[in-house]
C-alpha cells in the first residue's frame, strides 16, 4: 500500500469537520483586533486566516522593536543598578 494511502486512513479517524472549522475560525475572528467587532457571517474563513497571519506578523515585528529597545537600554545601564535589576527580573 502507498504510504499516501496509509497517511489518508490514519488520519480519517482525527478528521475534523466542518462545523468545527466553521467554530474555530469564529472563535480565532474573535482574537484578531480587526475582526473582532464584524459579524461573522460577514467575513470569510479566508480573509480570517488572512488578517490573523498579518497580525502575527505584526506582533512579531513588535516584539522585535521591544528586544531592540530593550538591548539597548540594558547597554546603557549600569549593570548593578537597581534599574538593571528590575530589568532582569523582567526578563525571568
Amino acid at each position: 500500500m502507498s504510504s499516501r494511502r496509509s497517511r489518508s486512513r490514519q488520519s480519517g479517524a482525527s478528521r475534523i469537520t466542518d462545523d468545527q472549522i466553521i467554530d474555530l475560525v469564529s472563535k480565532l475572528q474573535q482574537l484578531i483586533p480587526e475582526l473582532r467587532g464584524r459579524r461573522s457571517d460577514k467575513v470569510s474563513a479566508s480573509k480570517v486566516l488572512q488578517e490573523t497571519c498579518n497580525y502575527i506578523r505584526s506582533l512579531h515585528r513588535e516584539v522585535d522593536g521591544l528586544s531592540d529597545r530593550l538591548s539597548q537600554l540594558l547597554a546603557s545601564t549600569d549593570t548593578d543598578s537597581d534599574q538593571a535589576a528590575i530589568i532582569r527580573s523582567l526578563l525571568m
